[in-house]
């Protein structure tokens, strides 16, 4: 699920930037200093802030999502987190793409690691994924399990039993979709747009709902603690199809996965999909607690 209406806080718009490792530095709330640099890979460029004190965590947004979106969120973790951030090609100040796929979106967040890897961060950081977010996350880590210390999924990476989008609803989606699209004119040039299309983000869907199927096995191959922090009513609470639909195959998919996964631990909250714009200070709490760190995998 990838909607997003909520008006959230906006973060201050960013430093000029120089070039990869080109790192400019200010100073805000007295003491606490922020970095803001780019990363260029693959023809498009990444824009990457980085703030706070702590364990290192890395935070990835979602499709239809921007580092600015999350800046609540963002803030509260700083408290006790070195919190890196950044946008997605086609979001925020990230540049457009000539391709939007799960792949490319992944090679975006692959490169933001690499580039904290050669930072040499004192310890391997919490990889925190929100919607589209959480799955990069999980297919990171699956692949470079030794590079995180663990993950938090942030309704995302659901192996629900049934796909989000089927053939019936795809064309109600796409009207939603392109009414939003309509609605992100208005944001164009700002820290919040979105540059894809309602078919881009359409298609998008369909190809999340490819990986989930076979997701299961991406979570067999990681070894580090694992919580999910999942929506009671990710489509909503209506009474009305396909809304109760999409919430029982949401709650399902993480049923499943704590059957098969024991360790995984999950955490749920009375809200919708847009949790982490509208839930923040009981996410950043899960998380700040140790309760979506400690989760230890079963030998």
């Amino acid at each position: 699920m990838t909607m997003r209406t909520t008006a959230v806080e906006v973060a201050g718009p960013h430093e000029s930037r120089g070039d990869h490792g080109d790192d400019r530095e200010r100073t805000e709330r007295g003491d606490r200093t922020m970095r803001h640099f780019t990363i260029h890979h693959d023809g498009v460029t990444i824009p990457v802030s980085r703030g706070g004190r702590g364990r290192p965590l890395v935070l990835c947004p979602g499709l239809n999502s921007t580092q600015a979106d999350l800046h609540e969120l963002t803030e509260l973790l700083r408290h006790d987190h070195d919190v890196v951030t950044f946008d997605l090609r086609g979001h925020g100040l990230a540049s457009a793409a000539d391709r939007y796929s799960f792949e490319a979106f992944l090679s975006d967040l692959v490169a933001v690691m690499a580039e904290l890897e050669r930072l040499d961060l004192p310890s391997a950081p919490l990889l925190v994924g929100y919607s589209l977010g959480a799955d990069l996350a999980v297919r990171y880590a699956s692949e470079h399990p030794d590079t995180v210390a663990g993950l938090v999924l942030i309704d995302g990476a659901n192996p629900v039993p049934e796909p989000f989008i089927t053939e019936a609803d795809a064309a109600a989606f796409l009207t939603l979709w392109e009414k939003l699209a309509t609605q992100q004119e208005s944001l164009r040039g700002t820290v919040r747009q979105v540059l894809l299309t309602a078919q881009e983000i359409l298609d998008l869907n369909v190809e999340i709902d490819v990986v989930r199927s076979g997701i299961l096995h991406r979570y067999r191959k990681i070894d580090r603690p694992i919580s999910m922090i999942m929506s009671t009513s990710m489509a909503g609470d209506s009474d009305e199809e396909p809304a109760p639909r999409l919430n029982q195959n949401w709650r399902a998919g993480v049923e499943r996965l704590v059957r098969e996964q024991p360790h995984i631990a999950a955490f749920w909250l009375d809200a919708d999909h847009q949790l982490a714009f509208t839930h923040a200070p009981e996410i950043a709490e899960i998380i700040r607690s140790n309760k979506a760190q400690s989760a230890k995998p079963t030998p």
